[in-house]
């Protein structure tokens, strides 16, 4: 069985990815490693912020693994928060400070379309790959769901009427951003075996 470092030290992404990859492939956590610090997030695109991210975890410990990073674009924002998702409301990375500045500037919006993107890097092997999962869906004006993390309580799926928040993980897991990329992740790990 093949073993992967997932370079997260958000205990929900990483619950939620080993959810996706079952059991063909073990996900080990920066916890798992005893690494609790941040990765700086530099890049200017959700796609450097996944390579920066997974060639610090590979540089600093000699380990196959990957990385990802999320973003949040809606439209009647210009794309914002996108690359600054995590951070939308300040350094803290607080997703109710998040959410809470997010309904603030669409209160007066009609216009509600916004899309995921998640990008993933994969160091194998000593050789990059790249994943990108993409739904689209619409911003709801308050929070409905006590499920997931992040954003998942005011998005709601184009396929759903419900947010992800409102979801179980085996359903979000069927049409999420993250679901996608993860996929497409999975395939090329065991089509290598």
């Amino acid at each position: 069985m093949k073993t992967i470092c997932f370079a997260s030290g958000n205990q929900n992404k990483v619950d939620e990815i080993r959810h996706k990859l079952g059991t063909s492939i073990l996900i080990t956590g920066l916890k798992d490693l005893g690494f609790t610090n941040d990765i700086p997030e530099t890049g200017n695109s959700l796609e450097e912020n996944a390579r920066i991210k997974a060639r610090f975890v590979h540089e600093k410990f000699s380990i196959n693994c990957f990385a990802d990073d999320t973003g949040l674009m809606v439209d009647a924002l210009g794309g914002a928060p996108g690359v600054f998702s995590a951070r939308y409301a300040g350094d803290q990375r607080n997703s109710d400070d998040n959410i809470s500045k997010l309904l603030s500037e669409m209160d007066s919006q009609d216009h509600r379309n916004a899309h995921f993107l998640t990008a993933i890097c994969l160091i194998l092997d000593n050789e990059e790959h790249m994943f990108f999962g993409n739904v689209h869906g619409t911003i709801q004006r308050e929070r409905r769901g006590a499920q997931g993390f992040g954003y998942d309580s005011v998005f709601v799926p184009s396929l759903s009427s419900r947010t992800f928040a409102e979801m179980s993980l085996d359903e979000k897991n069927l049409l999420s951003h993250r679901a996608i990329a993860v996929a497409a992740l999975k395939k090329f790990l065991e089509k290598g075996k």
